[in-house]
């Protein structure tokens, strides 16, 4: 599951209405002026650009695809939370300047229960950034969503053309892609390692062994974890089994799962469950500084790693995007304070598994405006402003330069991401249904780890849940 949000949030709209209540009358005159220096408005084209009699000029000349609409406001609603939807602001602050086209965020750990609630009420929001496929063929057949406009369609040249089907429903495409995440890879203390004299395992083999070997240490435990985030509650788990699936049986049999030709119950996937529990599921393996195995349902997915920081566990499976989740002083490289490693695959026939999530910019309205943001939002531009803003974002955009990855973690990500040799898929649970992908299989993996529910119990119920 694409989750990435943090435990703190945004402050509310109230409180920015207040501070912005408080700006002081020659500040509030300078800012006017400075918008009025890069647009002046008008009127705006059909597909959301073309400039209309806007015209910008200096560094705002760039946007005038997107000119002619200053003075409107466009509302976005998805799941990431402060401080990354901070740099996700920044993104597009210098294109919201310059157009005049006020983007206003709201972030929610709550936005995938929340989403098909307002769509059903009439509270929908202009934009949602969804990052599971299955939530998005909901949202689609409530009818509700729109088709993007012909600059957006023409954007998707330039990513591979298997994302234009993790954005489309039944072949039709709505949702163009936002970014990139790579979930492979397990978080590790290189100082940690190097003190124990501990080296980073190339095969699972080698990983189930070191783990062993952690254990019988004593000093501490080789795994954290933690799979609580709010109505998301789950969501790591599901990971955890989509790592080992497609890392035993390939794409093959994870195409199928995901289709459910293989269900939960099927051989392959309890075995598969077994693994998880063989390694998750250690009372001698996890979860270090928080408690035993019930631990990791109540622990959240945001604290899991800090463990690590401490010396009580030395490693952590999550995805490129928990880079946020670190104190800003950590250093993080091959010698710093953290690092990561690709996660080995279970079975070594298995080239080089990467399992993947992102994010799909999905528009429930076509006003021009709207439009003039979607085109933007799609184009390498925005991708490669999005990589400047601050490190532990990734984009699958091939517009986008690779020296721009200043960051070990974004560049090892984006690396992975586009390996033609990898055996790459996106996230199951994102791509099932989302009764299923984030429904009954968070709860029910869930009461796995934190009830102690049998593997059989738990893969019959996700099964029952699929709809007919």
């Amino acid at each position: 599951m694409a989750r990435r949000t943090t435990l703190t949030l945004n402050p509310t709209v109230s409180s920015r209405s207040s501070r912005r209540r408080l700006i002081a009358v020659p500040a509030l005159l300078a800012a006017l002026a400075l918008t009025a220096a890069c647009s002046n408005s008008s009127g705006g084209s059909g597909d959301g650009g073309g400039g209309g009699g806007q015209s910008l000029s200096g560094d705002c000349a760039k946007y005038q695809p997107y000119a002619g609409h200053s003075g409107t406001t466009v509302t976005m609603f998805a799941s990431i939370l402060s401080p990354e939807s901070d740099n996700l602001e920044k993104s597009w602050a210098e294109f919201s300047r310059c157009t005049g086209i006020r983007i206003s965020y709201e972030g929610s750990n709550d936005f995938e229960s929340q989403l098909p609630v307002r769509v059903a009420g009439g509270n929908t929001p202009d934009f949602a950034i969804i990052p599971q496929p299955g939530l998005l063929a909901q949202m689609v057949k409530s009818g509700k969503v729109v088709k993007p406009p012909a600059g957006t369609v023409a954007n998707q040249d330039r990513w591979s053309p298997v994302w234009k089907t993790y954005g489309s429903v039944n072949g039709t495409f709505y949702a163009a892609p936002m970014s990139a995440n790579m979930k492979s890879l397990v978080w590790y203390s290189p100082k940690s390692f190097k003190a124990a004299g501990y080296e980073v395992p190339k095969t699972w083999a080698d990983l189930m062994a070191l783990s062993e070997r952690i254990a019988r240490a004593g000093a501490a435990k080789p795994w954290c974890g933690g799979i609580a985030s709010g109505t998301a509650t789950g969501w790591p788990a599901t990971d955890w089994l989509e790592e080992v699936v497609l890392g035993t049986y390939g794409g093959e049999v994870y195409d199928q799962w995901v289709g459910h030709r293989v269900k939960f119950s099927d051989e392959k996937i309890t075995t598969a469950m077994r693994t998880v529990a063989d390694w998750m599921q250690n009372p001698a393996w996890v979860n270090g500084g928080y408690g035993d195995v019930k631990s990791i349902a109540t622990t959240t997915f945001q604290d899991a790693g800090a463990p690590l920081l401490t010396g009580k566990c030395l490693m952590l499976q999550q995805a490129s995007f928990y880079k946020a989740q670190w104190p800003k002083d950590t250093r993080i490289g091959p010698d710093g304070d953290i690092f990561a490693f690709h996660l080995p695959a279970v079975n070594p026939a298995i080239p080089s598994p990467v399992e993947g999530g992102g994010e799909f910019l999905t528009a429930f309205a076509s006003r021009p405006e709207v439009q003039a943001v979607q085109n933007y939002l799609s184009s390498s531009e925005w991708a490669s402003s999005r990589v400047r803003t601050a490190t532990g974002w990734v984009s699958a955009n091939q517009g986008v330069d690779k020296s721009l990855y200043t960051d070990p973690i974004d560049r090892l990500s984006a690396d992975a991401l586009t390996d033609p040799g990898a055996t790459f898929r996106f996230d199951a649970s994102d791509m099932m249904p989302a009764a299923v992908g984030s429904g009954q299989e968070w709860k029910s993996l869930t009461a796995w780890f934190a009830e102690g529910q049998s593997i059989q119990k738990t893969a019959a119920d996700i099964d029952a849940a699929w709809p007919q």
